[in-house]
């Protein structure tokens, strides 16, 4: 283990890029890195991080968090779990504003690919070797799928099943001229290839709430990558309430409204 480098900065770039704080506790290691998005997840982002550890995955770990108040993130915790960094947005923006951060850094840093999870402990975390391979492969764009043979859903709410299913995939995959069957999961994987095309440019302060991953998965496509959807497993759990960040019905209007602009054109760039 390398010494720890606690380092607090506001990064510096020609990108768009929000504020944010560091801390780098190990020097890079691996050729692909998994970013963790998260706010607030407890003890869900600390079992997450603990069943990582013992899954022994070909990547770095790297966790972009919105601004977490819970304790959860202790540094501490997250060396002997063997997270690499830890980056702390304090600029304007949710999740969207986490992953360009997250996504800069990890360009910085000389990744090849990104793999990038939720937080919130639903996914089987096993699977990030499989997004790897794919990587390896030559795939700029690798979805995750409950809903492919051999992927599993479990405890999904209704609601979420018919939204994703009857609406949300077919919208993605009528726009970006591939179909994928899952394109709400935000279990998937980019190329450094795909992330720093110029027609692409995903850095760029639009990108605010849920509109990156929804504009990723639709440009793939529009410009010829190469992309996959792989079974994944996403756990609910059952009889507890949803760990979701989008639970009121203004907050899932706002969803389809960024899907349909991302379906639409919106955010390509000029």
């Amino acid at each position: 283990m390398t010494k720890a480098n606690f380092e607090h900065r506001a990064r510096e770039t020609s990108c768009d890029i929000p504020a944010y704080n560091s801390r780098i506790f190990f020097e890079r290691r691996h050729k692909y890195v998994l970013v963790i998005p998260v706010i607030n997840e407890g003890e869900r982002i600390r079992g997450q991080l603990q069943r990582i550890k013992e899954a022994v995955l070909p990547v770095d770990v790297v966790v972009a968090d919105g601004g977490s108040t819970d304790g959860s993130l202790g540094e501490e915790y997250l060396v002997s779990r063997n997270v690499r960094a830890l980056l702390t947005k304090t600029g304007p923006g949710k999740l969207s504003a986490q992953l360009r951060i997250a996504y800069a850094w990890c360009i910085d840093e000389g990744y090849e690919g990104i793999v990038t999870i939720d937080g919130n402990g639903k996914d089987n975390v096993e699977a990030v070797a499989e997004f790897a391979r794919k990587l390896e492969e030559g795939y700029d764009y690798v979805q995750g799928s409950r809903y492919r043979r051999g992927g599993k859903a479990e405890n999904t709410p209704l609601e979420r099943t018919i939204g994703n299913r009857l609406i949300h995939a077919p919208l993605m995959s009528l726009a970006g001229r591939r179909w994928f069957t899952d394109t709400t999961n935000g279990y998937r994987a980019y190329s450094r290839r795909y992330l720093t095309d110029p027609d692409v440019a995903p850095f760029r302060s639009v990108f605010v709430n849920y509109e990156l991953l929804f504009y990723l998965t639709v440009r793939a496509g529009q410009l010829g990558f190469r992309t996959c959807e792989i079974p994944v497993r996403r756990s609910y759990p059952k009889g507890e309430a949803t760990p979701t960040k989008i639970s009121s019905a203004g907050a899932k209007f706002a969803v389809l409204k960024q899907a349909l602009a991302a379906s639409s054109g919106k955010y390509n760039p000029k």
